[in-house]
């Protein structure tokens, strides 16, 4: 049985790519929810750093990260939020950079969670989400637009 892709890159000589193949594409669909998502979350979780509606944040952070860093726990708190919220607005803008700054973020968080007793199950969703954080940084290199590219 043979597979269909919709490249989003047409070469020189080929047809460009329509945006109706593009929507029909089950991998550009999976690009599209895992940008909204990624998008969507790192801002949420962002803002409410400022505000604790949804959780008290500082609870979740490990002893030994808190007296690493100067200030407080909170002051703590609303750095990470500003990172959350770049983060997600880089999804959204350059989902190909912005995919493996969250996968990072992640990365950190689960190494957080794991050195702090009674949050394994956070860390592991938290692993769970890097992992999706990794595969939209791979379906946007297919699916985003040409890199960044520096000016000489």
């Amino acid at each position: 049985m043979a597979t269909t892709t919709y490249p989003t890159k047409a070469a020189a000589n080929d047809a460009p790519v329509s945006a109706r193949s593009l929507r029909r594409d089950a991998g550009y669909q999976a690009y599209t929810l895992l940008r909204i998502a990624f998008t969507v979350a790192p801002i949420a979780f962002g803002l409410d750093k400022f505000f604790n509606v949804m959780v008290d944040w500082e609870k979740y952070l490990a002893p030994w990260i808190n007296r690493l860093m100067p200030g407080t726990g909170h002051s703590f708190m609303l750095l990470v939020g500003v990172v959350e919220i770049t983060a997600g607005l880089m999804v959204a803008l350059k989902p190909r950079y912005g995919a493996f700054l969250v996968a990072a973020w992640l990365a950190g968080i689960v190494v957080n969670l794991l050195t702090y007793s009674g949050y394994y199950d956070i860390a592991l969703r938290d692993f769970g989400l890097l992992l999706g954080a990794l595969t939209l940084g791979r379906l946007a290199m297919k699916y985003d637009s040409a890199p960044l590219r520096l000016r000489r």
